[in-house]
Parts: structure tokens; sequence; C-alpha cells
């Protein structure tokens, strides 16, 4: 490969039919413009399992180091979106989503669109939203234990059903409350609609920057979620009293078992996410297509150049 040539990074839920099918058409639509697809040592032998004259292939990391690539295209619903986010961890190309799953907030486009994606990326046609992703470090005593980074969230959870965690809360590195809980949600903007809004906390615009701690079956009179300043380091440890151990997941992928004593501290990280956008439109949109919202009556503007019109006079 020449130093000028182009990497698309493909990455599909290759365990689904459908994203299969799709990885496959995405693929014959690069090499059909001259681009040799990009895919992880995940995909690459399903892909030439279920077609063996797709080539050429290259993979990533052996291939292609992740600094040379241009874009990463996502086949999925917003786990594989996920996924790819991790896969492209440390570089700069941004994450180009089709959903293919059920609700898929993170994704750009959706399924009939696919050949019309395909293409504006081809063209360089999208715009790029940078996301604030955590930055999330275990400790024990004054040892860094594990490190690692969500774009969604950081949960702490109970590692056993029928115990609970003894908890203590601190922001700004001043305590809070301390309670027991099933566990907690460290969120971003971009997670609040995910695992934070099935624990009751509010749903966040993106363009926000802020950590959402919601707590999970706390026992306490205080345990309301919170909007913390994106400056502001969360922390959750875990008290020596604790009826067991805890779990750390970031973005339901990365796991770590905490015991009693383990200190979690959340900040925002240095390394924004950045997502493809085709066609930026208003996140209340979003809300409204992706959670089927009811929003029969209203009279507001008919367009585009009428709304704009409208928000100049608001």
């Amino acid at each position: 490969m020449t130093d000028d040539a182009r990497h698309l990074l493909v990455v599909a839920h290759t365990g689904r039919a459908d994203s299969l099918e799709a990885g496959i058409h995405v693929c014959r639509r690069l090499i059909a413009a001259g681009i040799t697809p990009v895919v992880s040592d995940d995909e690459l032998a399903d892909l030439r399992e279920a077609a063996p004259d797709l080539q050429p292939l290259a993979l990533l990391g052996v291939d292609v180091p992740p600094s040379a690539l241009e874009l990463v295209i996502v086949l999925g619903g917003d786990g594989t979106i996920l996924r790819a986010a991790e896969l492209a961890r440390g570089c700069d190309a941004p994450l180009l989503g089709v959903n293919l799953g059920h609700v898929g907030f993170l994704a750009e486009a959706e399924r009939e669109d696919l050949d019309e994606t395909v293409q504006r990326a081809l063209d360089g046609d999208y715009v790029v939203e940078e996301r604030m992703a955590l930055s999330v470090r275990v400790k024990r005593g004054r040892e860094v234990a594990y490190e690692t980074w969500a774009l969604n969230e950081a949960t702490v959870e109970k590692a056993s059903r029928e115990r609970s965690l003894e908890v203590v809360v601190e922001v700004d590195q001043r305590p809070l409350s301390t309670f027991g809980c099933d566990g907690l949600v460290m969120s971003t903007p971009t997670g609040s609609t995910a695992y934070a809004f099935s624990g009751g906390g509010p749903v966040l615009w993106p363009g926000l920057e802020a950590i959402l701690v919601v707590p999970l079956a706390a026992h306490a009179l205080f345990a309301r979620p919170l909007v913390v300043a994106p400056d502001s380091p969360v922390a959750i440890e875990l008290l020596d009293r604790s009826q067991g151990s805890g779990v750390l997941w970031c973005d339901g992928r990365r796991t770590f078992e905490l015991p009693p004593g383990a200190r979690v501290v959340i900040r925002r990280s240095s390394k924004p996410v950045r997502l493809a956008r085709l066609t930026p439109r208003p996140f209340v949109d979003r809300l409204v297509n992706k959670f089927a919202l009811p929003v029969d009556g209203w009279r507001g503007p008919a367009s585009e150049s009428a709304a704009a019109e409208e928000r100049g006079r608001a």
C-alpha cells in the first residue's frame, strides 16, 4: 500500500446475518472505489468465510496502524459502535454509524440509507462532532491498579446479587454522602440516554460537558442523580464494611473487580470521541425519533428555514 492510500475501517456485528451481509456489501463498495477495506481480526475470518472472493482486505494493527485510519464505518447497534470506539481509541478517525439494531442513539444513518452513507463516506461529505469521554482510574491506596476510559458510562456495581455495596461518594476531593446501594452510574451526556436513563437519571444534551452520577437502589435520603461540572473529579470508594466486592464496568465492555477499599476516580478525558455526522439536526429530533415520543398537535415552524428564523427571534 502506498503512503497516500485511504484507510477506512469497517466494523460489523458479524454474528448477526443482516450485519454480516451489510459488512460484505460495504467492503465490496470500497473495493470497487479502489480502496482496500480495513477490518479487525474479529471480523476477518467471518467475512472471508461468508464471501471467499472478498479481496483485498487489510487487517487493523497488522497491515494498517490505527493512526492511519481516515474513517470508521460501523454497522450495527450502539453496542457495535462502542466496540468500534474501543478499536479506534488513540486515533483521530471519526465513527460513522449505520443503525442495524433497535434504538441506535449513536448511529447517524439507518439501514435503508446504507448506499448513500457509503458514498458520502467516500466523498468525505460529513462533519465531525466531538463527544466528551471519561477517564477512569482504580486506586488501591496510592497505587493505580487499573486505568481505562468510557464513552457512555462507568458503573460500580455489586458483584453478588444478595449483597449490597457500602460506598462513600466524593466530588472535588470532598465527601458528599455514604450509603448502601446496588451500584452507581457515572455517565457522560452521550450516555445519559443509556444505563443512566434506565436508573432514573435525566437526559443531557450531548453538547454539554458534565458528569452525571446516578445511584442505583440506594438506601439513603439523599440519593438523587447529580450533574457535576466536567472539571470536578468524582470518586466512589468501597468501604471496608461492604458486604462483598464490587465490579467496575466501562461501556459494558471493560471490567475490573473492586475489593473493599478500592477507589474509582472519574474525570473528563482529555481525548474526546469523534462522531461523523451526515445531517446535523437538533438533538430533540433524535429523542423524538428514537423514543417514538408523541408530538401530535405541535404548530411550530414547518421548515428548517422557518425554524432558524424562529430561533433568531427567540
